[in-house]
């Protein structure tokens, strides 16, 4: 099984996949980037048949956008946090929402970040670095096996 760490974008604007993978690589980060373009292939890719299969890697990080086609994003954070094998994620919102109901709803939901999405690109790059530097290289991610 592939041990690489990857992160795990969930995004459907192509400027802001592109933005966010020249941001990460610009701050050093080596992580592998796997790119789902709506909530139904980043479920597919996390709970589906493929999971634990050679090449598939559980992500140390999930960028996730509500505003997503077919299966939305807080209905993707409500799975992500249901399954057992990936309820202790990572999941950062990045989006443009900044409706106080749907940030109360996506914390009391679970996630561990919840990020508006700057309008300047220099300013979301410098957010995305931020982000990236902190969720990968100070956070201390829980095991991936649960102690006995």
């Amino acid at each position: 099984m592939n041990k690489e760490k990857a992160i795990l974008l969930v995004e459907d604007n192509p400027s802001d996949i592109a933005l966010t993978e020249r941001a990460l690589k610009k701050a050093g980060v080596a992580n592998r980037i796997v790119v789902a373009e709506d909530g139904h292939a980043a479920l597919e890719y996390l709970l589906g048949g493929d999971a634990g299969k050679d090449g598939w890697v559980q992500p140390l990080l999930i960028l996730l956008d509500l505003n997503l086609p077919q299966v939305s994003g807080l209905e993707v954070l409500q799975r992500i946090r249901a399954e057992p094998r990936t309820r202790r994620l990572p999941v950062v919102i990045l989006t443009t929402s900044n409706e106080p109901k749907e940030i109360c709803t996506c914390y009391d939901l679970g996630v561990n970040s919840y990020i508006v999405k700057p309008v300047d690109f220099a300013k979301f790059a410098e957010v995305v670095e931020h982000v990236g530097l902190y969720w990968l290289l100070v956070n201390e991610p829980p095991p991936e096996q649960s102690p006995s």
